[in-house]
């Protein structure tokens, strides 16, 4: 079974009512349920397609904020392999909401930097939710100057809420470092590529995701604040989220339009948990084409980047 999310209460009674027949079918309480199984699962398809080709931005946060939704240690265990994690900024200490490190890609040496929120309530508090500290945008810079000392691409896993607020942090320049994470992505010599695979929540997703190409998963968001954040500031009202949702411009789809993004990676019917294997897949696929054709451009890598970020919001 699914966590199912409030507006997915139809689809949830339907496959309800299709476990219980399963389950009355093998301990043989009833017989001839095959053909009310069918038609209920067909039911049950429909309901999800009719919910999900017409999500409002807030669904969508709450589909990219799904607790089964696969997080960035999923898409290095699939998709990469001899992982080698690096810890440590060599200033302060290790941020474990970073994971940065370097691995092989199709053959190929890549530099890994994600962002982990963790699956379980252990998890989630040893990655403190997918928040950094500045340690970790310090480490993602460290990774960023092996990546290109040794000319090796980048790849950067965006999913968080938002760098981590608390005193500590801003104490030990949590600005300067975003700041600084975001200068570095700027100026690389190698071929970056940033994908949002859940939220992609402010200047804590910026500092890795200044990419030559930025791709979002389908149900995934990229905002400058979380929709309850901007309602507490427009209205003082954080339970206006949903109007802040709508009016933010947060999902992919009006992102790809304002050309803040370079593509959309589609999702199976019923989000990215729902499959997570093909998702991650998928993901990889684009990945692949996208270093290709950054490598077919045969320009620096560095003057696409600033074309690319200076385009946005040129209407001329």
């Amino acid at each position: 079974m699914y966590n199912y999310l409030d507006f997915e209460k139809p689809v949830a009674d339907l496959e309800g009512k299709i476990l219980e027949l399963k389950k009355l079918s093998d301990a043989g309480e009833a017989v001839d349920v095959g053909d009310e199984i069918s038609r209920l699962e067909k039911r049950s398809k429909d309901a999800l397609r009719d919910l999900y080709k017409a999500l409002t931005p807030w669904q969508k946060a709450q589909v990219a904020r799904h607790p089964d939704r696969p997080h960035c240690m999923d898409y290095v265990r699939a998709l990469f392999t001899d992982f080698t994690p690096l810890a440590g900024d060599r200033n302060f200490g290790e941020d474990q909401a970073v994971v940065a490190g370097f691995a092989r890609f199709k053959g190929q040496s890549i530099a890994i930097i994600g962002q982990e929120k963790g699956n379980d309530t252990q998890s989630r508090l040893k990655h403190n939710f997918g928040m950094a500290r500045p340690e970790g945008y310090r480490k993602a810079i460290r990774i960023m100057d092996m990546a290109d000392r040794f000319g090796v691409p980048v790849i950067s896993l965006v999913d968080t809420a938002g760098a981590y607020p608390g005193v500590g942090a801003e104490e030990r320049g949590q600005a300067e470092a975003i700041a600084r994470s975001t200068s570095k992505c700027l100026s690389l010599k190698v071929p970056n590529i940033s994908v949002v695979i859940g939220e992609g929540g402010s200047g804590g997703a910026i500092a890795i995701a200044t990419a030559n190409l930025v791709y979002m998963l389908e149900h995934s968001i990229y905002s400058v604040i979380s929709p309850e954040g901007a309602a507490s500031i427009l209205w003082r009202d954080p339970t206006r989220a949903k109007d802040a949702a709508t009016n933010m411009k947060i999902t992919a789809q009006d992102l790809l339009q304002l050309k803040v993004i370079d593509g959309i990676i589609p999702e199976p019917l019923g989000g990215a948990h729902r499959d997570r294997e093909a998702t991650i897949e998928l993901t990889g696929r684009t990945i692949e084409k996208g270093f290709a054709d950054l490598a077919a451009l045969g320009q620096d890598y560095r003057e696409l980047r600033r074309e690319k970020f200076l385009a946005i919001g040129r209407t001329l």
